[in-house]
């Protein structure tokens, strides 16, 4: 129980993670990028009218946080993030290691990989696509479309860049 525990946050664990920690740390996680890639039936849309949620998908690198997490709360926090992250299995828990900014080293972390072989997995939709999906999806935590903008505005915040994720904000909003 004294080893350390991180989780590395990509999307709306950024700006709403729902969890005790004791340190929010800005994090590198390499070999995945931050993509609109899960069709969401759930907090951001049903399945007749699906939203879509970010994943990490492979390749690249992904910019977000790591959350140190007290060893006494792990427990409780890692079940929390099991049943808001695993309600299907779209995603795979994964640990990896992830760069603290600021010259903070290395930690492993928790993180949500999406599963290539699930059928709720998008990578491959094209700019038209992904829009619509935002723009309709509408589930038990709200709008899709106020997700992915709390989510681009966060890391706006931090002074985190993802052009992906830039271009789409722009073309929301025209």
């Amino acid at each position: 129980m004294n080893e350390e525990r991180w989780v590395f946050a990509y999307g709306s664990l950024i700006w709403n993670p729902g969890f005790e920690f004791e340190r929010c740390l800005p994090a590198k996680l390499r070999g995945y990028h931050r993509k609109l890639c899960v069709y969401s039936f759930h907090y951001r849309g049903n399945p007749d009218t699906p939203g879509l949620v970010f994943g990490l998908d492979r390749g690249g690198s992904c910019q977000g946080v790591a959350y140190k997490i007290a060893a006494s709360n792990w427990p409780a926090v890692h079940e929390y993030l099991t049943k808001r992250e695993l309600i299907t299995e779209v995603y795979r828990e994964v640990i990896k290691p992830v760069t603290l900014a600021n010259g903070g080293g290395t930690v492993h972390a928790l993180t949500y990989v999406v599963n290539h072989g699930h059928p709720q997995c998008a990578r491959t939709l094209k700019d038209e696509i992904i829009l619509q999906l935002v723009r309709q999806g509408h589930g038990e935590a709200g709008f899709n479309i106020d997700y992915v903008r709390a989510t681009h505005r966060k890391l706006a915040e931090l002074g985190i860049r993802d052009d992906n994720l830039d271009r789409i904000a722009t073309l929301l909003d025209s």
